[in-house]
């Protein structure tokens, strides 16, 4: 079977358009979101509106949770705070539904499926090296788990049990210092797993950003990738 994944869109629609769109070349099986569908981005209704057509499954990232209010804003930037106050403002009430009924953590077909990490996935804690990703390997129930949330991609594995972690990268939000978008194939009979990444509009995104009275900041950062 193979498994598109996709995480951290952002609303950012153009990226997301362009992300499904090498997906669908391949003709994925199933397309599974990985979170943080809305923040930063001025199409967070668009956004959900195309996962929730196109993915068979979803779990809640930390921007979507302050936005249905399991979390609170105070933990974010300033910039992340006033793009939630800005969503609550416009997003529609069956988008907001959709992200109430999105779970933390999913198994599916033999995978962990979070946000954050496998560990404790409401936290919203961060794996970024090797050493961090040990006390994750040592509490999953499958040999492998696929996270967004810090926006590298990256796969850690755990050389005593062949336990991998594998980080999808962000569609709408690239922080490696790469600004096209990211997102992942896993082929589950051979167990591979590649990254996919091209350009899309990055200018009309930004352009959105501003017109929407949103903070520059969010715009810039979409073209340097950071």
């Amino acid at each position: 079977m193979r498994i598109g994944f996709i995480s951290d869109i952002h609303g950012n629609l153009e990226a997301l358009e362009a992300a499904l769109r090498a997906l669908e070349k391949h003709r994925p099986d199933k397309l599974y979101c990985l979170g943080d569908i809305v923040g930063y981005g001025a199409n967070p209704n668009e956004c959900v509106e195309r996962v929730r057509q196109t993915c068979q499954a979803v779990v809640l990232g930390n921007h979507d949770a302050a936005l249905i209010r399991h979390t609170g804003i105070q933990y974010f930037n300033s910039y992340a705070q006033e793009a939630i106050v800005w969503t609550l403002r416009i997003i529609k009430e069956e988008n907001m539904a959709y992200l109430k009924d999105a779970p933390v953590s999913l198994t599916l077909d033999g995978m962990q499926l979070v946000h954050s990490t496998p560990l404790e996935p409401a936290n919203w804690d961060y794996i970024f090296s090797p050493k961090e990703a040990q006390a994750h390997f040592d509490v999953m129930d499958t040999d492998i788990a696929f996270i967004g949330h810090s926006h590298i991609p990256i796969e850690f594995k755990d050389d005593k049990t062949g336990k991998r972690i594998i980080n999808v990268g962000s569609v709408g939000q690239p922080r490696d210092g790469d600004p096209r978008f990211c997102c992942g194939l896993y082929e589950t009979d051979s167990g591979t797993f590649g990254w996919i990444r091209d350009v899309y509009p990055v200018e009309s995104a930004a352009k959105k950003i501003r017109q929407a009275g949103l903070p520059e900041f969010l715009a810039q950062r979409l073209q340097l990738g950071m």
